[in-house]
């Protein structure tokens, strides 16, 4: 799991705290950007949000015929996080597996099916991997564990950057080629030890998980120094490429800047778009200049909100 939390008040931004006129100025420089820079919209229909009664287990949209986000309900879990399908011409990726509760192989099996068909093709491997190894993201392993044509990433780090050859972990980005499709592979521990984005240069997307999304970004306080380095590898990276928008794992945001719902909400009304535009990796990078050193001690940034919590092992 990701952490506790009650709903944060927008009033305690930079409470209590000591920051340097340099930094309160470059804070405030990075925060008028963000302002300036309108949210992407990639998605044609509204999230599922837990506020309508009939609403259904899974739902799916597709950003090509290629390309598959899916989301898991809140009524079948609070976390209601997303996953990623994205098809190359030898291998398909799958990024999460979703939280408990949810039913996510027989979705992801017929997307499967289905771009087989249209493809007029019999087959195609499966990777299995995650954007980190919380829970509420890799709870439906076992579904896939004993998939024909599938292989199952493991959880920790060496054993990610194993599999994707990243020989010096974290330091280094590598390419994973889907067959005509070359992701960038992004370690980013700092949420999490195994925690890595997925860059798609096809369309200009930056798989986030849960180090990046409209939510509340959790840092265990002894990982800050890890996480500090990730964002600041990440900024580097997208200073020479193209992004489009910066899709994570979750919602936590509602519409009004810097106002998040409650923990484990039951629904999410007037929900935040799921695309993040691309300054938010730069903002992101500036607020966690900041002391972060105190559990509970939130920053709250108008589409995201920087959480401490307490020292973890993993």
């Amino acid at each position: 799991m990701r952490g506790k939390n009650d709903m944060v008040s927008g009033a305690r931004v930079l409470a209590g705290t000591a920051v340097g006129l340099g930094a309160m100025l470059l804070f405030a420089g990075i925060a008028a950007a963000a302002e300036r820079a309108p949210l992407p919209e990639l998605f044609a229909e509204k999230w599922i949000d837990g506020t309508s009664a009939d609403e259904p287990a899974t739902q799916v949209q597709a950003l090509d015929a290629d390309t598959f986000v899916i989301r898991q309900s809140v009524k079948t879990n609070f976390e209601a996080p997303f996953l990623y399908l994205v098809f190359g011409r030898d291998k398909v990726l799958l990024v999460d597996t979703g939280a408990e509760g949810g039913q996510i192989r027989p979705v992801v099996d017929k997307l499967i099916d289905d771009w087989l068909t249209a493809n007029r093709r019999n087959q195609i491997p499966l990777v299995v991997a995650h954007s980190h190894s919380h829970g509420d993201h890799v709870a439906g392993d076992g579904a896939f564990r004993n998939r024909p044509n599938t292989t199952l990433v493991g959880l920790k780090p060496a054993e990610v950057a194993a599999f994707f050859g990243a020989a010096k972990w974290p330091d280094e980005i590598v390419p994973f080629d889907l067959g005509g499709r070359v992701l960038s592979v992004i370690p980013t521990p700092g949420h999490q030890k195994a925690a890595v984005m997925f860059y798609d240069p096809r369309l200009e997307i930056l798989l986030s998980g849960d180090t990046l999304y409209p939510g509340r970004l959790y840092v265990p306080v002894n990982f800050l120094p890890d996480n500090r380095a990730s964002i600041d590898r990440l900024a580097k990276f997208a200073a020479g490429h193209p992004i489009r928008a910066v899709l994570g794992a979750h919602i936590e945001m509602t519409r009004a800047p810097g106002r998040d719902y409650r923990h484990e909400a039951a629904t999410h009304p007037d929900e935040h778009r799921l695309e993040l535009p691309s300054d938010t990796i730069l903002e992101l990078q500036a607020g966690l200049k900041a002391p972060l050193d105190v559990p509970d001690q939130p920053r709250i940034h108008d589409h995201f909100i920087i959480y401490p919590v307490a020292a973890r092992e993993d």
